[in-house]
């Protein structure tokens, strides 16, 4: 099951309750990103691809799942390399919006949205959002590890 960012004062809203909870909370997710519509890690390109600096959309016939999604490559090369070191070029928080993670948020990240800083990848969830991340990296790179490790709840 996916976790997702619910609105506890939307969700009070549709239920017709009188007041609202101005919070946020989170169901259960998956570590890694993917869309409802299949289970591809970065939308289906080659994680490598990021890294070379050209980003490009991986093959069905050369993938490999890890943590229970799927990830393609373009090359059997990407794929080896991958295999050596995964978690060497997974993307931060798994994929979700760097920008709002770090604003304590939860928001998918989209593959054309893409920063790499000191070897981590890092995804946004629009052209805008990922301009007021790059004019803070620095300080959101710093709040994001903070929040992700219990952003699901885990202590």
């Amino acid at each position: 099951m996916k976790r997702i960012l619910i609105s506890c004062a939307i969700a009070l809203s549709l239920l017709g309750a009188s007041t609202a909870i101005a919070t946020n909370s989170y169901a259960k997710s998956d570590e890694i990103y993917t869309s409802w519509r299949n289970n591809l890690a970065v939308g289906g390109y080659d994680i490598l691809s990021f890294y070379q600096g050209n980003l490009i959309k991986g093959s069905p016939k050369i993938s490999v799942n890890w943590k229970g999604v799927r990830w393609q490559f373009a090359t059997k090369t990407n794929l080896e390399t991958f295999i050596k070191e995964p978690e060497k070029y997974e993307p931060a928080y798994g994929g979700y919006c760097a920008w709002a993670l770090a604003n304590n948020k939860l928001a998918k990240g989209k593959p054309k949205h893409w920063t790499i800083k000191d070897g981590r990848l890092f995804l946004n969830i629009n052209s805008q959002i990922k301009q007021l991340w790059l004019k803070h990296m620095d300080k959101f790179i710093e709040q994001g590890d903070k929040n992700w490790p219990t952003v699901f709840g885990a202590q």
